[in-house]
């Protein structure tokens, strides 16, 4: 029988890695241009690597996680991260370097579905205060990477910080060996029709389709907030420094919410969230100055917090039977969403500016909250919302 809070400590584990995945690469792009000497276009195309690798290994760990269980797929994901870390380190070429972008982003694409799932499968009540907890990890591996690679790169190679960060991937690694996990669902045979079946599940699409937008306003907000705000004359510096709020507030939300969604209804919290959103992304509309800007991030980043743990937690509570291949279902919505959304703000802001940037996230807002008013009629009788 496997011990709760071992397990969950390891699902913790899992997600600080990705929280590490996710961001420390990018941090590492200026060195890698520096050292490989390649142009933009080639950065890109490095860039793109990542998210491809995170949408097939999201596409993957659902059905191996409900077949053959967790253990396997957390030892095995933690692997290719610690070799592609090493590999990144010391990669001879430009290929090399590209297929160890997507590597990595396939092993952490399992390994961000594989502990959302298996907490909410080791959870029997308040899965979303334990979804909202598992989150703040990932904030702490988003947030302390850039760091440790900002305040080392003046005395060490980025080789040396990346090389020497792999080989405490070892640890829990280790730990993972170690402890007893929860047994496969379907260790007999994984049952292909129940999971092709999970495409015709009208709630569990409209709640992937939530996660497509939430997914698109995290990803549209990091990836062109700096652009907007430069247009507005804030420097380099001080919109970084509004997005460090932001995912800060991000993290310390998601701890508060690991209290609060135990005592408050989930569907009281999503509406308060989508709420700080859409007032973030008016003061976003409105800033003319560092203070304004930080406050819009601020706003953003707590919004955020809310949104993956409350939607995965009516997943694994409607779908707990194959709740690993329902996750992954609406997580590749939810990467979808990510990609097709900032596809649309790099074409609008080409032929229209990107003066339209707060009118695109607001819209997405108010679509959030038409489905996410439509799921909670639809299960509120099935589940506690």
């Amino acid at each position: 029988m496997y011990r709760h809070n071992l397990v969950f400590a390891a699902a913790c584990m899992g997600m600080l890695l990705f929280g590490m995945v996710f961001l420390s690469l990018g941090t590492i792009a200026v060195f890698i241009q520096e050292q490989y000497q390649i142009d933009p276009v080639r950065v890109a195309s490095l860039a793109s690597s990542l998210p491809l690798g995170i949408l097939l290994g999201s596409m993957l760990f659902g059905p191996i996680v409900d077949r053959f269980g967790y253990k396997s797929l957390l030892i095995i994901s933690t692997g290719f991260i610690l070799l592609t870390f090493e590999l990144i380190a010391y990669a001879n070429s430009f290929g090399i370097l590209q297929f160890s972008y997507f590597l990595i982003g396939f092993a952490g694409g399992m390994i961000n579905g594989g502990t959302n799932a298996l907490s909410a499968d080791i959870t029997a009540d308040r899965k979303g205060a334990k979804l909202s907890l598992l989150g703040v990890f990932f904030g702490i591996g988003a947030l302390g990477m850039p760091l440790l690679i900002g305040s080392l790169s003046y005395r060490y190679s980025y080789q040396t910080i990346i090389s020497g960060t792999g080989f405490f991937i070892i640890l829990p690694m280790v730990y993972f060996i170690l402890v007893r996990f929860p047994e496969a669902k379907h260790k007999q045979g994984f049952p292909l029709r129940k999971a092709f079946s999970l495409v015709k599940e009208p709630v569990l699409i409209l709640m992937g389709f939530i996660l497509f937008f939430e997914s698109a306003l995290e990803g549209m907000v990091n990836n062109w907030s700096a652009i907007y705000l430069s247009s507005v004359d804030l420097s380099g510096q001080d919109a970084l420094f509004a997005l460090s709020c932001q995912l800060a507030a991000m993290a310390i939300t998601r701890l508060v919410l690991s209290r609060l969604l135990r005592h408050v209804a989930s569907r009281i919290v999503i509406y308060i969230s989508l709420a700080f959103i859409f007032a973030g992304t008016l003061l976003l509309y409105i800033t003319s100055s560092l203070p304004l800007a930080v406050a819009a991030k601020i706003f953003q980043g707590a919004g955020f917090a809310a949104g993956f743990p409350v939607i995965l937690c009516y997943v694994g509570e409607l779908y707990a039977g194959i709740s690993g291949t329902a996750f992954s279902l609406v997580i590749i919505l939810a990467l979808t969403g990510n990609t097709l959304m900032n596809y649309l703000v790099g074409y609008i802001s080409k032929s229209q500016g990107i003066g339209s940037f707060p009118f695109i996230l607001a819209g997405c807002v108010i679509l959030m909250t038409i489905l996410f008013a439509l799921v909670i009629r639809r299960i509120s009788m099935k589940i506690k919302t």
